[in-house]
């Protein structure tokens, strides 16, 4: 096979995703009938990719009982028209559309963004509450928080962002008062930054105590750059802020989001797509050290897709996942792929149960 675009598979700003090249790889789904809620995947039309309900659907019926989905912000449908501070309104409601397409039943049963985590700029200070209000008001049955990426990097090769927030944003005063407001609401923030920043995460929730927490991305442990190389050192350091996030019981964690290029791995390099045995080798390190720290209870099995699809299909990507919790009792994995998400985003409770048809089969 020409191997010509290796060095552009999940290359920052835009991921891309060569689909001849996965497709050298497949397995058969491992457990296929334990209910599955995806707590973070994107959906959007760009120039360069489009992913909707046909190709999320796409990925979702290719064997793993997926039983309902998180969206994730993605600064995807802003509103072109009308008060900037309310543009990021508009990828609200075009998700909640794609929510209600979804609950019709029409596309099947597997329930995609049934819950909604958008983006308001915390930086709004006092204004930021008529911003989350109307994110509510669009979408009542489905918004459940926000995220307001904090990911910076004096590295240029980590910090690959279209649109970088600014250093320190999480101590930001005006941001800390935007922030606030998510508790008073019984609404979350996810908190997606590379792992220096993690000290700044714990000030942030020290100081503000009451809003719930959902980490990205086992915590943004990068491998690139400044921190190649340095493989021991990281690794200390990241897991020091992971056992010190576990110890506030507001927070939770995501597990996914290292098929990323950041996490300094050279999957996206190699002649064949990784099996899930590879990567459940080569992520299993950090995947356990968050659920020994948070608990089954606090952790969540997450796609990160389409991003992570520069990686693997979704197919191996749960097949890595199944791997990695073999060891866990059955309410442990209950938790670990679907039974945290609903808690953690307030979901109904029955997207964590099989289907009648999974369940008489």
């Amino acid at each position: 096979m020409n191997n010509h675009n290796a060095s552009k598979r999940g290359a920052p700003p835009h991921h891309f995703i060569d689909d001849e090249w996965l497709a050298l790889r497949d397995e058969p789904v491992l457990d296929a009938a334990r209910p599955i809620v995806d707590p973070h995947h994107h959906l959007w039309d760009r120039p360069h990719h489009r992913y909707l309900l046909p190709e999320i659907l796409d990925d979702l019926n290719t064997g793993h009982h997926v039983r309902g989905t998180v969206f994730v912000e993605c600064s995807s449908m802003y509103r072109a028209d009308g008060d900037p501070r309310m543009a990021s309104v508009g990828e609200v409601e075009f998700v909640n559309g794609i929510g209600a397409m979804s609950a019709s039943g029409v596309y099947g049963p597997v329930r995609v963004a049934a819950g909604i985590v958008g983006k308001v700029d915390l930086r709004l200070g006092s204004f930021a509450q008529q911003v989350l209000e109307a994110c509510v008001a669009r979408a009542p049955d489905r918004f459940r928080g926000v995220r307001h990426m904090a990911a910076w990097d004096a590295s240029p090769e980590v910090s690959s962002l279209l649109r970088p927030p600014p250093k320190d944003l999480l101590l930001d005063p005006a941001f800390r008062e935007g922030y606030a407001g998510l508790g008073r609401m019984g609404l979350s923030f996810d908190a997606w930054m590379y792992h220096p920043q993690l000290p700044q995460l714990i000030d942030l929730i020290d100081a503000v105590p009451d809003t719930p927490v959902v980490l990205n991305h086992l915590g943004g442990r990068a491998g690139l750059g400044p921190y190649a190389g340095r493989g021991d050192e990281v690794f200390k350091a990241w897991k020091a802020s992971i056992q010190a996030l576990a110890e506030r019981p507001n927070v939770s964690v995501k597990l996914g989001g290292i098929g990323m290029r950041l996490g300094g791995f050279d999957f996206h390099e190699r002649a064949l797509p990784p099996t899930s045995e590879e990567l459940a080798q080569a992520w299993g390190p950090y995947v356990q050290t968050c659920i020994e720290a948070f608990g089954p209870s606090r952790a969540m099995f997450e796609s990160n897709f389409p991003v992570d699809k520069s990686c693997c299909t979704y197919r191996v990507m749960w097949n890595t996942f199944k791997r990695m919790a073999a060891g866990f009792s059955e309410s442990e994995k209950a938790d670990l792929f679907a039974g945290s998400a609903v808690r953690a985003y307030s979901l109904p409770a029955e997207l964590a149960q099989p289907a009648p048809q999974a369940a008489a089969a």
